[in-house]
């Protein structure tokens, strides 16, 4: 058999699709393997690459190939499907797997610890209830609207749809009284899981000293210091900030042709999570300065007096990719710059 140099692993549930090839590209095999076979295949074979999408499972599996002594590579599928050649197959992703993860100028995607991902899993699952706790609310406030009782959004006003539905001098049907009553203790329910984990992400955000660095930059908190902690790649991966902005999506778009340069809206790709808490630290700054007043020497001040409010938002959102970027590589504080 030839030497393999480099493998392709199509990832599945339970039926894997494995392409091997050698350093010039030529395929030495493609077969399909069960899960429960996958690494006892790969353990068989000489120390090569093994390459596989940057999708779901694949952080695991990346760790337990790596115990075998192979170097694992995770590329993410977007850059993988010009290899497809004609059907789309789990052979002909296999074989493209190979073939992107061979290119010398591909990007791969770092392989994340335990750690890392139980910490990127806090930050989803407090995201998800407080998408459920909305979707709750809104709900609660839709019903009770169909019998007149308004309520402006926000939870904050929930307590006077309690108020509305404990009056005994109600006219609502006792179903309608139940019904709501049990959204409320569900909003009740959720806000304290909510709280519990964010207490969590807290203390942690206290304890990790990458996370403290974070915290000194203005408008990035606990949570968001977590979540540049638990979700971005190694620092290093990118050459300078700009690339770590535009891997959160805060980079406009580029529509240049013919010598012609056109720049279009933020590309919103990458990290949406992350991009989301970014983009809210920043509005909470631009909110604070417009009450209180921006310097109108400093670039903030300057912004606002001559672009849309939500546009300086955003630009500022990538300015502060672009410093915890700096302070994740150089793992120094944030130092203001009107002070320097």
């Amino acid at each position: 058999m030839e030497k393999i140099s480099i493998v392709g692993v199509d990832l599945a549930k339970n039926i894997f699709q494995v392409h091997g090839a050698t350093a010039d590209g030529r395929p030495v095999f493609s077969k399909k393997v069960r899960r429960s076979k996958l690494l006892s295949l790969l353990a068989g074979i000489p120390t090569c690459t093994v390459a596989m999408e940057a999708c779901a499972s694949s952080h695991h599996w990346g760790r337990e190939i790596g115990k075998l002594g192979h170097t694992v590579k995770m590329i993410p599928p977007i850059y993988v499907k010009p290899y497809v050649k004609r059907q789309k197959n789990d052979a002909n992703d296999a074989e493209a797997i190979a073939e992107a993860a061979s290119r010398p100028t591909m990007r791969f995607v770092t392989v994340k610890s335990a750690e890392k991902q139980a910490s990127g899993m806090a930050l989803r699952t407090r995201d998800l209830l407080v998408r459920q706790k909305t979707q709750t609310i809104n709900a609660l406030r839709g019903h009770l609207a169909e019998y007149g009782l308004v309520a402006p959004s926000g939870t904050v006003h929930l307590n006077r749809l309690q108020a509305a539905i404990s009056d005994p001098e109600t006219e609502l049907p006792a179903a309608v009284i139940d019904h709501a009553q049990l959204l409320l203790d569900h909003i009740e329910m959720l806000a304290c899981k909510i709280d519990k984990l964010g207490a969590e992400l807290r203390a942690g955000a206290r304890q990790d000293p990458a996370a403290k660095r974070l915290m000194t930059i203005p408008g990035i908190g606990p949570i968001t210091a977590m979540a540049l902690t638990a979700l971005s790649p190694d620092p290093s991966t990118f050459r300078k900030g700009r690339d770590f902005a535009a891997w959160t999506g805060l980079t406009p778009k580029q529509f240049s042709s013919g010598g012609k340069e056109r720049i279009g809206p933020t590309s919103k790709m990458g990290q949406r999570d992350l991009r989301r808490l970014l983009i809210i630290g920043a509005a909470s700054v631009v909110r604070w300065a417009i009450r209180r007043g921006a310097d109108q020497g400093g670039w903030l001040g300057q912004m606002l007096a001559r672009k849309p409010r939500m546009l300086v938002t955003v630009a500022l959102a990538n300015k502060m990719a672009r410093t915890a970027w700096a302070l994740m590589t150089k793992n120094e504080n944030y130092k203001n710059p009107a002070l320097a």
